[in-house]
């Protein structure tokens, strides 16, 4: 997995060009059956792709943390939401809190999660290949293909049974 993980950048960035294109024809006029056809392809990769073996999105990147992402986590560790965010947040340029750093803090070196349970809604999303009009978040999904394998097979996937 790791070799697969390693080769994934330049895997993508060959590829950019193509899937830019792809995603430009594809939110022009998108296929009406495309949701479906996301929801299939995204259960499909997952019955292949075990997360626990890569979690390279927990290594290399952070999710935004919502109000009630804060409000849940904090909750769990039984902290006070300021003290929560102190401890592990910080606002980024967008004014969205974001982790302090990467990778995460509550990835264990097993890639368990130590709060799987309570996670972010963006780690509970993501790569986000099964969301309801995905042609809207295309630019997402071209930045998600270099970090998730996974995402990367969807769309390849995706690009095979969609003739645009």
């Amino acid at each position: 997995m790791q070799d697969v993980i390693n080769n994934l950048p330049k895997r993508a960035k060959d590829k950019h060009k193509e899937n830019k294109n792809f995603f430009n024809k594809l939110k022009k006029k998108p296929p009406k059956q495309l949701d479906y056809l996301m929801v299939e392809l995204h259960e499909e990769e997952f019955q292949r792709t075990d997360c626990l073996e890569c979690a390279n999105c927990c290594k290399t990147t952070g999710p935004l943390f919502t109000q009630k992402d804060i409000e849940r986590i904090s909750k769990y560790f039984k902290m006070k939401q300021q003290e929560f965010i102190n401890t592990y947040l910080r606002l980024d340029e967008d004014n969205d809190y974001v982790l302090q750093s990467v990778p995460c803090t509550f990835l264990g070196v097993d890639n368990y999660c130590s709060i799987y349970d309570v996670r972010p809604k963006a780690c509970r999303e993501f790569p986000h290949t099964d969301r309801k009009k995905f042609q809207q978040i295309s630019n997402l999904t071209l930045k998600n293909v270099a970090i998730c394998p996974a995402a990367y097979n969807i769309v390849e996937e995706m690009k095979k049974r969609i003739k645009i």
